[in-house]
């Protein structure tokens, strides 16, 4: 394969722009029949009787079918509704953005002549929620401070950070939301990577694709490792080292918020987490001599993985952004030869839920078990390779959520022997193979665009350490 970089791109999980506009306190000029000059409220009917309902979380509807919407401001916290606002242009340095759709009359011709002067679409305390947009690859979620003017494209604004307690008000929402692998986008960072994926419908991508399951990606890796050198190459008697195997991810956003029914704008609890299935194999071979200058593990980031999937709760267009980084870390001191192959499964769950009691709290999980393909090792020494993915979850740009999943294989031989896990071999000493997974990350101070106070620092997530035995030997093993 050439190494040249490779998009998985296809058609996109999101809409191309959607628009959620709300204000902190009721709006003047509201009718009888209660609409505001600026907007046409179309909740479904018996809503307003419901003013703190549970709205539904799903993925937004891909193409250009997808709603916008609009949350009139309203008393009691009530969630937002629909409209054809959308954003046209988003500058988040300025926090200018362009709102276009159709602008209403403030007032009836009282049989003077006068032309009634067109209102704006938005006013200062609206808050914009939108999808992907010009100007906003990873979404907007911002307050509208001042009112400009028009422009050719709409209505011109300047804008503040907001959070998204001001458009779910009291209502409450809760949901699991698969990730479409077509919309993922990768990077390959190594000569010889392949992506695969399968999505419903019978669609898939690359050579495994049509064997992978549904809402599942695959990334397959195979890398030569450092090894053991003199003054003059290659140490005498050591052995070229490599890695080969693939990481397969199913992954999900899972996302709860519950308002408590009080129009505060600040959660009674909230969480947001990344979790998925999990499916992995690998193989290490070879005599591998790998640390960096200070002692540390050797890490070598294959692939880079990014999307920006967007969920519906309610009516409110939530953007999640999502970036994986696939590695390969190995840390070996050359003496130890093995061929170690393992497969794991499992699942993971890596994020932070809060509480108006506890604030903001760690989610760290793995329920993960390997089983061993072949397990050899020869002469003393040791070594632990890992690959993992380092993973990053945020809403509207902000990161939020980091955490790291890395399942690994470690071998450990001392004395001189010669093992292998089909009970052949001899040896003096022991020797012995694990596999295992290392869970960590940390909740980010960005989790506040929930409406939930600010924390001082990262709060660490684990860590979190699993681990099995794969094989062993002691004595003389020698059928």
């Amino acid at each position: 394969m050439r190494n040249t970089t490779r998009y998985a791109v296809l058609p996109a999980l999101t809409a191309a722009s959607l628009l959620v506009v709300t204000g902190c306190s009721g709006s003047s000029g509201t009718s009888a029949a209660g609409k505001t000059d600026r907007t046409e409220p179309v909740a479904a009917a018996g809503a307003a009787a419901d003013a703190h309902p549970q709205l539904a979380v799903a993925a937004a509807p891909a193409g250009g079918g997808a709603p916008s919407a609009v949350a009139t401001p309203q008393a009691g916290g009530k969630p937002a509704a629909k409209s054809s606002l959308k954003v046209a242009e988003f500058d988040k340095g300025s926090g200018r953005a362009v709102i276009s759709g159709k602008e209403k009359g403030n007032g009836k011709d009282k049989g003077n002549g006068a032309t009634p002067k067109p209102a704006a679409p938005v006013a200062v305390g609206d808050v914009i929620a939108s999808a992907p947009a010009p100007g906003a690859p990873q979404g907007v979620l911002a307050k509208v401070t001042e009112v400009v003017g028009t422009t050719q494209k709409g209505t011109e604004v300047k804008t503040a950070p907001a959070t998204l307690g001001a458009l779910l008000g009291g209502s409450t929402a809760k949901g699991q939301v698969p990730v479409d692998p077509s919309s993922v986008k990768v990077e390959p960072l190594a000569p010889k990577v392949k992506v695969s994926w399968a999505k419903t419908g019978g669609v898939h991508f690359g050579p495994e694709g049509a064997q992978l399951p549904l809402g599942s990606l695959r990334v397959d890796v195979s890398a030569a490792l450092p090894t053991l050198t003199g003054k003059a190459g290659p140490a005498q008697g050591s052995v070229d080292a490599s890695a080969d195997g693939f990481v397969q991810l199913a992954p999900e956003v899972d996302f709860a918020y519950d308002g408590k029914g009080t129009a505060t704008g600040t959660p009674g609890t909230a969480s947001l987490s990344l979790s998925g299935d999990w499916s992995s194999q690998w193989e290490l071979k070879g005599q591998a001599a790998a640390t960096t200058a200070d002692g540390k593990p050797l890490r070598v980031p294959f692939a880079k993985l990014h999307a920006d999937p967007v969920i519906t709760v309610g009516a409110v267009p939530v953007v999640v952004n999502l970036d994986l980084t696939c590695y390969l870390q190995v840390d070996a001191d050359g003496k130890v030869s093995v061929d170690v192959k393992q497969d794991v499964k499992g699942d993971f769950k890596v994020g932070g839920s809060y509480s108006r009691a506890k604030g903001w709290t760690p989610v760290a999980k793995a329920n993960m078990t390997g089983t061993p393909v072949t397990a050899t090792a020869t002469a003393a020494g040791k070594v632990k390779a890992a690959l993992g993915a380092e993973a990053s979850v945020g809403l509207y740009g902000s990161v939020g959520v980091t955490g790291n999943v890395a399942p690994y294989l470690r071998a450990e031989v001392e004395g001189t022997a010669t093992g292998a896990s089909n009970g052949t071999g001899s040896l003096v000493g022991k020797w012995a193979a694990y596999g295992g997974v290392d869970l960590g990350g940390a909740l980010r101070a960005h989790l506040d665009i929930f409406g939930t106070p600010v924390f001082e620092r990262s709060i660490p997530l684990g860590p979190l350490n699993r681990e099995w035995k794969l094989a062993s030997g002691e004595g003389a093993v020698r059928r």
